[in-house]
């Protein structure tokens, strides 16, 4: 008789708890679905974070094949447009955008390489990019050609995306690349480290262009810093 009593006991335990736990389960899905307050806000936020930086991220990346299948730009080094009246080192105070314009500007840099307008305006990409857009990689191996955008690891934290201005192959056909930022006035070697990269400092190339989704990203970022908490672009 005393095992019976147990046993019912023990049943109506487990029966409670599970009713507990769905309780509790119901009150998390309302919490995070209908609930209008900052903290269920910030809960939204955090879960969304950690499902495309632990979940979508990887699969896209496995996907893509590379470890780094959606950057957002976070410079405005590949503009087309001054940025605080400069572009390509030099000043203006009145600037009509296109890639004419452009060219006259900055065409003088890539012409002295043997790159001239006709090829460049064949390039992916040949009207730049725009800080807070968003670049879908793919992988970057010998499928890199001149003029391609690719990201790289340079001597910051952050990855650096530049344009591929030139292409070498030394030490048995190893390849090094050259890139340059489209707004800037020439490539950059203290700093970023563009001037001789090898294949293992290299993420992808750009492939896809998906305009201001990368303010999603700054804009966290920038919030999140007020709190004293840094992530790395």
């Amino acid at each position: 008789m005393k095992k019976i009593q147990q046993s019912t006991l023990s049943n109506n335990q487990l029966s409670n708890n599970h009713h507990n736990f769905k309780a509790i389960l119901k009150g998390f899905w309302r919490f995070f679905w209908y609930d209008d307050s900052v903290a269920s806000w910030l809960v939204n936020v955090i879960v969304a974070f950690a499902v495309i930086k632990f979940l979508v991220y990887p699969g896209l990346g496995l996907l893509l094949g590379t470890p780094f299948p959606i950057v957002a730009v976070v410079s405005e080094s590949m503009e087309h447009a001054p940025e605080n009246e400069i572009l390509c080192g030099q000043q203006f105070t009145a600037f009509q955008e296109s890639f004419d314009n452009y060219w006259k500007v900055c065409g003088e840099w890539y012409e002295t390489r043997g790159i001239e307008k006709e090829e460049f305006q064949k390039f992916p990409f040949k009207n730049g990019f725009d800080k807070g857009d968003v670049i879908i990689l793919w992988r970057a191996n010998s499928n890199v050609h001149l003029g391609d955008i690719l990201v790289f690891q340079g001597d910051k934290p952050q990855p650096i995306i530049h344009r591929v201005v030139k292409i070498t192959e030394e030490n048995s056909g190893k390849r090094y690349y050259q890139t340059k930022g489209d707004h800037n006035s020439e490539s950059i070697d203290s700093g970023v480290g563009e001037m001789h990269i090898t294949q293992e400092r290299v993420y992808g190339k750009g492939v896809l262009r998906i305009p201001y989704l990368g303010w999603v990203k700054i804009g966290f970022v920038e919030v999140v810093k007020v709190f004293g908490i840094k992530i790395q672009r």
